[in-house]
């Protein structure tokens, strides 16, 4: 069990959900974002940490929007925190920016692809806040004690484990369930990345393509798989979305997912 802010306790009985846009295409935008699922959550009594990136840095194109950089995402991240009380979940690409970013969030989160980066991995564990670690699409689920072993050799155990698909031939990535399970044999909470999961890596040329009907499918079978929190990019309008507009779940059909997802996880718990 990993504990955020006091408040959230990730991996025992309550479902947690990780919301929010890919990455900040605006200050309106993102506390407007932040505001509404905050009563979302306080409506449907659920446990939400809000997510956000100020960079991607791994956009499939140099034309590609990348967010509004470390120091304004950063400012505006600050002000979601304090406005709405939210607890913030953050991407960190350099060792350089682990003690920056952790002024701010309560959970550093690894990407996929730079799961591996030793030198990244022990800065955003050196901060001591809890640490999200998306298991690479080229990486085997047992293949994660060893990223667990670089963050545990700092002393940090705050650690959760992300599970977000793996590369099947090209421009294409699938689902195995067996890998919640087998991350949770670490003893570390499990997420599933229910929006990336269905990501077609380049598949529109120079952006990323997506199968964003399939979300609920994937979501409920995470949940049965032994998930203990889902992450998952939300967007007022997802075609007009910056980044990831083909997965990112549309923020008008939400509720009645979260809804149906916590509905099921207090069975699959009993």
């Amino acid at each position: 069990m990993i504990k955020i802010n006091n408040d959230i306790n990730i991996g025992e009985k309550d479902l947690c959900f990780f919301l929010g846009p890919c990455v900040i295409e605006s200050e309106e935008q993102a506390c407007t974002l932040a505001e509404k699922l905050k009563d979302l959550s306080v409506k449907n009594k659920f446990n939400f940490v809000f997510k956000a990136s100020f960079d991607k840095a791994n956009r499939t194109s140099i034309d590609s929007f990348r967010g509004p950089g470390l120091e304004e995402g950063l400012r505006i991240l600050a002000k979601i925190k304090e406005d709405y009380s939210l607890p913030l979940l953050v991407d960190v690409h350099t060792p350089e920016q682990a003690a920056k970013v952790a002024e701010v969030a309560d959970i550093l989160q690894v990407p996929a692809f730079l799961c591996r980066q030793t030198d990244l991995l022990v800065a955003v564990a050196k901060t001591g806040k809890a640490i999200n670690v998306k298991k690479g699409q080229f990486l085997a689920p047992w293949d994660i004690k060893q990223i667990v072993g670089k963050i545990e050799s700092t002393g940090n155990k705050n650690i959760l484990l992300t599970e977000r698909g793996a590369s099947f031939g090209y421009n294409n990535l699938v689902v195995d369930f067996t890998s919640i399970p087998i991350m949770k044999e670490t003893g570390y909470p499990v997420v599933f990345d229910a929006t990336h999961s269905l990501q077609l890596p380049g598949g529109r040329g120079n952006e990323t393509g997506g199968r964003r009907e399939f979300i609920p499918t994937l979501s409920k079978a995470a949940i049965a798989a032994g998930a203990d929190a889902i992450f998952m990019e939300v967007h007022e309008n997802p075609k007009e979305a910056k980044s990831d507009s083909a997965t990112s779940m549309r923020l008008s059909e939400l509720e009645p997912l979260l809804l149906e997802l916590l509905e099921l996880a207090g069975a699959v718990r009993k």
